[in-house]
């Protein structure tokens, strides 16, 4: 666990990844000391790499206005997030994606873009149904984002392709009902995530470590299923995109606690909402968040038959907790293990796992975390971290 790890040219300190999780600390898209300190303490904690979530590619790929997108003037602020961190011993990674129905059209003032017309709810739309030249841009502005990350300082990009964004919606056969290139059988479905990854490659070369985020498991009925995202693994390696793989599962659109389970957080995610959406939630919002058992490294089983099918170094995320869940995960043949809540609640679990191999998360999975993430992201058990002011 705490041995150096290495994924590209980059090597890490330990086998500890702080797992994308949506700061809410970018207003107007503005990077901001905040998030610089979010994650200058994890690094202090003991990760061995942070990863920052979640810069957009495309300015209507954002999930909202407050969002930083590739191409927006910085500052200068994303060099001293990544100097912050490299100088507390750890590497950082930024998650570069397009959002697609995910993105809240109306707060963005740009239309939500998917494989086909499919429904936008946070701007109660629907997506307009890319393009062959949308699709030619979106695959430049992930080339732009990865030049951009190595030249901000960042050691590594986590491109993503799950949770139902846009390439996970091409990929999902419920999705993406498309009649050209870009639909119908998995080959199809999978050519923007390929396009992508090799258009990445091919411009950046070994200049920055390169992670692909796959679904395994949309977790809704029709959606896209592990035994296709077996055929994309191999794709992806055969194709030399990505240094590494962490799979994941959920619909960030149709079933997002599938993704986390555990409790789901309805009435705190509903009073975050404006009052149009709160009453639709009262409505959609127990099909949507619907709760699941939670088990410590819940989805080792099914990541498991990546891991057979392919040789790359691959994390396991979802539920890695203490050290039997990281045991469990190496002796699986992962490289590196991902942690998300369970550092939101303690930014210095990695240390105190050091200290004390018996330790185990304070984390409850409780999920209301979930709905912080639009006044900065936190754990609602940690009493002395002060909320952020809601954006406007």
């Amino acid at each position: 666990m705490f041995s150096p790890g290495t994924i590209g040219g980059v090597t890490l300190r330990n086998r500890i990844v702080k797992a994308a999780t949506f700061e809410g600390r970018c207003p107007r898209g503005r990077i901001t000391d905040e998030l610089i300190g979010f994650h200058t303490e994890y690094a202090r904690g003991g990760v061995g790499m942070t990863t920052v979530a979640y810069l957009a590619t495309s300015p209507e790929g954002r999930t909202d206005r407050h969002q930083y997108h590739w191409g927006m003037d910085d500052d200068g602020k994303l060099r001293e997030l990544t100097d912050a961190v490299h100088a507390e011993g750890a590497a950082i990674s930024a998650q570069i994606g397009h959002a697609g129905a995910v993105a809240n059209s109306a707060s963005n003032g740009m239309p939500a873009l998917g494989p086909s017309r499919i429904p936008a709810p946070t701007g109660m739309s629907l997506t307009r149904a890319c393009t062959e030249a949308d699709i030619d841009r979106i695959v430049d502005d992930h080339v732009r984002a990865a030049r951009g990350a190595a030249a901000a300082g960042f050691d590594a990009i986590e491109v993503h392709f799950g949770h139902n964004y846009l390439v996970s919606e091409f990929l999902s056969p419920k999705l993406n009902k498309r009649k050209d290139a870009y639909g119908g059988s998995l080959e199809n479905r999978a050519r923007l995530a390929r396009r992508i990854g090799c258009a990445i490659r091919d411009a950046m070369g070994d200049r920055i470590a390169v992670v692909i985020k796959l679904n395994m498991d949309d977790g809704v009925p029709g959606g896209f299923w592990i035994d296709e995202a077996v055929q994309v693994a191999r794709w992806i390696e055969a194709d030399g995109s990505a240094d590494a793989l962490v799979m994941t599962v959920g619909s960030s659109l149709l079933n997002p606690i599938y993704l986390f389970k555990g409790e789901a957080p309805l009435e705190e995610f509903a009073a975050t909402q404006p009052a149009v959406i709160k009453m639709g939630m009262k409505v959609v919002g127990p099909r949507m968040f619907k709760a699941y058992p939670y088990t410590d490294a819940y989805m080792l089983d099914d990541a498991r038959q990546i891991r057979d099918a392919v040789a790359m170094p691959m994390m396991l995320l979802g539920g890695i907790v203490d050290r039997p869940s990281i045991d469990a995960a190496m002796d699986s043949g992962f490289d590196f293990v991902a942690m998300g809540r369970g550092l939101l609640r303690e930014p210095d679990l990695p240390a105190k796992l050091r200290a004390d191999d018996r330790r185990r998360s304070l984390c409850v999975h409780c999920n209301r975390c979930m709905a912080t993430i639009y006044s900065g992201s936190r754990c609602v058990l940690r009493e002395h971290v002060p909320p952020i002011p809601a954006r406007r």
